[in-house]
């Protein structure tokens, strides 16, 4: 039986912000009103994150230039970790760099293998302000080195060199709603 709400239920799916949005490259602001507003934008990147059948989102990949992101994520043994970070702050990456697919709800069907730390500690709030610690390995992890990454105005494309960011920007530039970006 399932007590308390489902992360989501209440939101609504808000529109995503792709590459090409200056946004997705400006570090975000710092959230200084824990209040009803903040949960509602919470409720709103967990709708919209399902939506978009994703395992994490940041608020400025729905237009909002603020320092919040969400998570619905397994790591390597497959433990569902699920929850929210407000002011995150990457305190800890350590452990082996592995490089791994990774694709991004603002970059549409993509994907690239990214080199990401296996092991990485965020420090942050909740939305009502209480202060959490949150430990990933593995593919969660790697999950919480993106959205971070996010909220300081970066996407992981950024992370690439050589021929795999060369191979990325081409399907970038092929991809159907990167020309409607383009066109606006």
């Amino acid at each position: 039986m399932r007590y308390g709400s489902i992360p989501g239920a209440h939101g609504r799916v808000r529109p995503l912000t792709l590459l090409g949005d200056p946004l997705l490259h400006t570090q975000c602001t710092e959230v200084t009103d824990f209040g009803p507003e903040l949960a509602c934008l919470v409720e709103d990147l967990f709708a919209t994150m399902y939506a978009a059948q994703g395992v994490g989102l940041a608020a400025n990949q729905v237009g909002e230039s603020l320092r919040v992101f969400v998570y619905d994520c397994p790591d390597d043994e497959d433990t569902r970790h699920l929850g929210h970070v407000v002011n995150p702050r990457l305190v800890e990456t350590d452990g082996v760099v592995l490089r791994g697919p990774e694709g991004c709800l603002s970059l549409p069907g993509l994907e690239a293998g990214t080199e990401r730390y296996d092991h990485a500690v965020i420090e942050g709030f909740t939305m009502t302000g209480d202060p959490i610690t949150v430990h990933g390995t593995g593919w969660f992890a790697r999950c919480l080195q993106h959205e971070y990454d996010h909220v300081e105005g970066r996407v992981y494309a950024d992370h690439l060199t050589g021929w795999r960011h060369k191979r990325l920007m081409r399907q970038v530039a092929r991809a159907t709603w990167h020309r409607r970006t383009e066109a606006v």
